[in-house]
């Protein structure tokens, strides 16, 4: 449940509570008129009902430059909600707004995310090194990849052009700075790299579609519906760092063949990871509130599930033509 605290003035009271009784608030509590002449009102939704509720204040204060709508989440509520009510909880996609908030911190390119890299791309590349799974694990556990890849996402299904430049600037920025430094660690590293870890990474496979594929869906439900993405954000951290991480140390020995192999198989992550995520956005009803946005939304769709859908095939037929040995590369 949520609780959505509406700030506006005295006389857009009855407006609320109208939009409250619309979408079947479970309470409304209204404050006292301030000296600003604003009110506060306060309504208790259950998760299924926030979006429309938004929506509709959104719709009927907009022209109001003093109202404002906060949400706030509900720890606990006695007595407990009854049966039918938890599964709709349950199956309730977090607000479009909520959801907007997170993305669009997670796709800006700091100091922070930058230090985040390089500290997991160097744990990686020594646990790949080192044919050591559980260092390459605990490097994907601070791997920032999982927040601008779903925000790329978001952004197409908003219709976000610039949330989708800054997730695209973002993602693009940490695979190559970690290419970049794994090629330096590559280089300076005294003996051939040949630790299972690494060479597993230099070929691709259906195996690895299904992989990728299968974390974005995962990672995108996740934050769809309120659950903790700590542990998706590391398998698709899985899916992402390792190989560009050998593709840099692959670089750095001087073994572009492999590099390209582990290059396949990063662009096939990539593809994968952001076509699943995008359906899954789709399904779970995350669109834009006004009409004209929805369009544009529409139109951004199609061409970015399109164009990654016929990369994930182009790929696959190069992956295909490898395994088979019918295109030397």
């Amino acid at each position: 449940m949520k609780y959505v605290e509406v700030i506006v003035g005295a006389g857009s009271a009855e407006t609320v509570r109208a939009a409250a009784e619309r979408v079947k608030a479970l309470d409304v509590r209204l404050g006292p008129v301030g000296p600003d002449g604003l009110q506060a009102i306060r309504l208790l939704v259950t998760d299924n009902q926030v979006q429309r509720l938004l929506d509709l204040l959104q719709g009927l204060l907009g022209a109001q430059p003093s109202a404002r709508i906060l949400v706030l989440a509900v720890e606990a509520s006695l007595p407990p909600p009854d049966e039918e009510a938890r599964k709709k909880e349950d199956s309730a996609t977090a607000a479009r707004e909520a959801l907007y908030e997170g993305m669009d911190k997670n796709s800006r390119l700091g100091p922070n995310y930058l230090i985040l890299v390089m500290l997991s791309t160097v744990v990686a590349a020594i646990g790949l090194i080192e044919d050591n799974v559980a260092v390459v694990i605990g490097a994907m556990v601070i791997a920032p990849l999982l927040g601008p890849n779903l925000a790329l996402s978001l952004g197409t299904a908003l219709g976000d052009v610039p949330l989708m430049r800054r997730s695209v600037r973002t993602v693009l920025v940490g695979i190559l700075l970690a290419v970049a430094l794994t090629a330096i660690l590559g280089w300076l590293w005294p003996t051939e790299l040949s630790s299972r870890e690494v060479l597993s990474r230099t070929e691709a496979g259906l195996d690895s579609v299904l992989l990728a594929l299968a974390s974005g869906a995962a990672a995108a439900l996740s934050v769809t519906t309120g659950l903790s993405s700590v542990l998706v954000g590391v398998m698709v951290a899985v899916a992402l760092l390792p190989p560009a991480a050998t593709v840099g140390l692959m670089l750095g020995q001087g073994e572009p063949g492999l590099a390209l192999g582990a290059a396949l198989l990063l662009a096939i992550n990539v593809v994968s990871v952001n076509l699943a995520s995008k359906i899954v956005f789709f399904f779970k009803g995350i669109r834009p509130r006004k009409w004209l946005e929805k369009e544009k939304a529409k139109r951004a769709m199609v061409a970015y599930v399109l164009v990654w859908i016929l990369t994930l095939a182009v790929l696959t037929l190069v992956v295909l033509e490898r395994q088979y040995r019918l295109l030397p590369i």
